[in-house]
């Protein structure tokens, strides 16, 4: 009798108390880099195999509706703090050489570039979020306007979320029956 023993969960379970016990930090950047920093820096983990010490790097970006000439309204995303990008990571050697060691990467922020960790009230503050808040206080069944497109300035009530690709489904009423759209986050703003 050959018995099967899954060592996943295990794994996964340490895996998961080791995320928790990682800090998020700030490290500074040259100007303008801050997405070029965040992709090789994801490609170096991937390729090293450090998704066990550094789980996530965020460049905090915020939303701001620019409004044209001729009135039309388009959201727009911002970096919150330029030159800056956050890192959630276990320090030891190996993690902080690889930052440290990222092109277009000045240091860490901290007193003489040492690292000091954020606290979670600091992380709130700094906009960092998972992929699921990426839709901000955006709720199923809220009402929304839709901004931009085929459907500008019908008004709907959100559906459902497609994370992966950064859509949201939306009821639209038209001509008396409900309709189901699916739009691109950034063409919507809360009614």
């Amino acid at each position: 009798m050959v018995i099967n023993v899954d060592n996943t969960e295990e794994r996964n379970i340490s895996l998961e108390e080791r995320e928790k016990n990682a800090k998020w930090y700030v490290i500074h950047t040259y100007s303008g880099h801050e997405n070029k920093v965040k992709a090789n820096m994801d490609a170096m983990v991937l390729n090293r195999g450090m998704e066990d010490l550094i789980f996530d790097i965020q460049v905090p970006m915020e939303e701001y509706v620019e409004t044209k000439e001729d009135g039309a309204r388009k959201v727009k995303e911002r970096k919150m703090f330029p030159s800056y990008v956050l890192v959630k990571m276990i320090m030891n050697d190996e993690s902080w050489y690889l930052v440290r060691n990222t092109r277009g990467v000045t240091g860490f922020v901290g007193p003489a570039s040492k690292p000091v960790p954020l606290s979670d009230e600091e992380v709130l503050v700094l906009g960092v979020s998972t992929e699921k808040e990426l839709f901000g206080n955006y709720e199923i069944g809220e009402e929304v306007k839709v901004i931009s497109g085929p459907f500008n300035d019908f008004v709907g009530k959100i559906d459902s979320f497609n994370y992966e690709k950064s859509k949201v489904k939306v009821l639209i009423s038209m001509f008396g029956r409900d309709t189901l759209v699916e739009l691109d986050f950034n063409q919507i703003i809360k009614q």
